[in-house]
């Protein structure tokens, strides 16, 4: 019971997306980073590609998170053919911003 006195009910985090738009965006932005990162993938360097996460997206700029200084600085080298890659798949991305993580 919760504490209106009525039996609580439990959701997945599927239902509660569904049944509320903030949610359902979120969600929405979380696949939508995680797809770019699936498409760049194949342009990374495969000793880089577990170092680097999908993060946020904000209108027409990503942030790729990243596990220290010498990935970020390696995938600044490669920011200019990373961008241009998405917006030949359809994605409107005009910078991609990097950002040094402890949990990438």
């Amino acid at each position: 019971m919760n504490y209106s006195g009525r039996p609580s009910r439990s959701w997945t985090v599927l239902q509660a997306s569904r049944e509320s738009p903030t949610l359902a965006r979120l969600s929405e932005l979380v696949a939508d980073s995680g797809a770019r990162l699936q498409c760049i993938s194949p342009l990374l360097p495969p000793a880089l590609r577990a170092s680097v996460k999908a993060g946020p997206v904000e209108d027409t700029v990503w942030c790729l998170l990243v596990a220290n200084n010498a990935v970020a600085a390696k995938l600044r080298q490669l920011l200019p053919d990373l961008t241009a890659h998405l917006r030949t798949k359809g994605w409107n991305v005009t910078q991609i911003r990097i950002k040094v993580s402890n949990t990438a």
